[in-house]
């Protein structure tokens, strides 16, 4: 299965998303900001990291070309929003996230979704 790594600052979310991955036999690693991200990408050799747009401090979308310009930068990287109006996900699929969530996720499908983008899919559907 694969390595995800989960940048995420609600622990309710961390939980809950942690919970539904590691059940489906991921290996799951968590910050609670983007404070260490490329450390934590450099010491768990994620499979796919889970960068949620809305952090303290940094948020996403400035966060995502230091993680793409570094020697990890080719790992797939998914937005994970509340953000669900009108052109973001667009936004967020020009500024370079392979896949855009939104939040609250669907509890059933988000597994799935993550699986696929471990698998290399780009999810060109908006979820």
């Amino acid at each position: 299965m694969a390595r995800i790594l989960i940048v995420e600052d609600s622990a309710d979310s961390m939980k809950l998303f942690r919970a539904l991955l590691t059940l489906k036999g991921h290996s799951v690693f968590g910050l609670p900001s983007g404070d260490g991200l490329l450390h934590a990408v450099a010491e768990h050799q994620p499979d796919v990291i889970l960068l949620d747009i809305q952090l303290p401090g940094r948020d996403g979308f400035s966060l995502l070309p230091e993680l793409r310009a570094s020697p990890y930068g080719r790992r797939p990287v998914v937005a994970l929003t509340a953000h669900a109006v009108d052109g973001d996900r667009q936004k967020g699929m020009e500024a370079g996230f392979d896949a855009y969530i939104t939040k609250p996720i669907d509890v059933a499908s988000f597994p799935g979704l993550v699986d696929r983008v471990a698998k290399g899919e780009r999810l060109d559907d908006p979820v």
